[in-house]
């Protein structure tokens, strides 16, 4: 059976499809690429099943999936790579472009990051958060950061 076929399986005739969501959040393409990792083809004798609930391939979350990432903007033929990369846990950019995330302020140009010596790389990452001198810094409640332990504790070499 192709995407876009009507199914004949019982559950969906009864249920139908599962709804589009009005404006995609990055929380529906989330879902939408572990939905199609998830509830992938796997060969049977009598034909493609889902591999999750053995309904006949696609099921009514993977073709929701499908319909979720072709309308944030991937391809079919990126959608079947990220069912052959396998991960349900993949990042996909959001808002997504062809050329890759879109930023929201247009494409402008990029601020400064701060002087660059000839012949050095630009810093890459966060920037560093300075404190004065003597102050310790403090993991914030609810952070989920694990606290570095005081600089005069003694560093155990590792076990190799």
């Amino acid at each position: 059976m192709r995407v876009g076929e009507q199914s004949t399986d019982p559950i969906d005739q009864v249920l139908g499809e599962v709804p589009m969501p009005a404006p995609l959040t990055p929380e529906d393409v989330r879902l939408a690429v572990r939905a199609i990792v998830v509830h992938a083809a796997e060969e049977w004798p009598a034909g493609p099943k889902c591999r999750n609930d053995g309904a006949t391939y696609p099921c009514r979350l993977h073709r929701w999936g499908r319909r979720v990432l072709l309308a944030h903007g991937l391809n079919d033929r990126q959608v079947d790579a990220l069912i052959r990369h396998g991960n349900p846990f993949v990042h996909v950019p959001f808002p997504f472009t062809a050329t890759g995330p879109a930023r929201p302020d247009g494409p402008g140009p990029q601020p400064a990051r701060g002087p660059v010596e000839r012949g050095a790389s630009p810093v890459r990452g966060p920037a560093a958060r300075v404190t004065p001198s003597g102050v310790r810094p403090v993991a914030h409640a609810g952070s989920g950061r694990p606290v570095a332990a005081p600089a005069i504790a003694p560093r155990w070499p590792r076990a190799s």
